[in-house]
């Protein structure tokens, strides 16, 4: 689940936990972009890569035609961009609280890091 039930915004994280030491993490943690999509935009995007990018064999697996499938990739990649932009709206964001001296350097890249999947 990665959207509010009530209002449908996207869901923020702040545990981790390890099912095996039970260590537990607070804090404020990002999803990565491909799972902030929508449920249908995770699958087709799963089957863009089980599939190698087959369309023709994407589309007859699907059950859609080339053009519908086609049209679903083009809004897929846009839902990507938008989060890539906002993404980048953060790190903004970051890099301005840095300069301004309300966050460390040290915890700027931290989250900038983390925003990029690099954690």
């Amino acid at each position: 689940m990665t959207k509010c039930l009530i209002c449908e915004e996207i869901l923020s994280i702040d545990s981790l936990s390890c099912g095996a030491c039970h260590t537990t993490y607070k804090g404020e943690f990002y999803l990565p972009r491909l799972a902030r999509l929508s449920l249908a935009e995770q699958k087709l995007a799963e089957s863009l890569i089980l599939y190698g990018g087959n369309l023709k064999e994407m589309s007859e697996v699907l059950q859609v035609s080339y053009p519908t499938l086609k049209k679903r990739l083009n809004e897929l990649s846009r839902s990507l961009q938008r989060e890539k932009a906002e993404d980048e709206k953060k790190i903004e964001q970051i890099l301005q609280a840095i300069e301004s001296q309300h966050i460390s350097a040290q915890e700027g890249i931290k989250r900038i890091k983390e925003i990029n999947n690099e954690l």
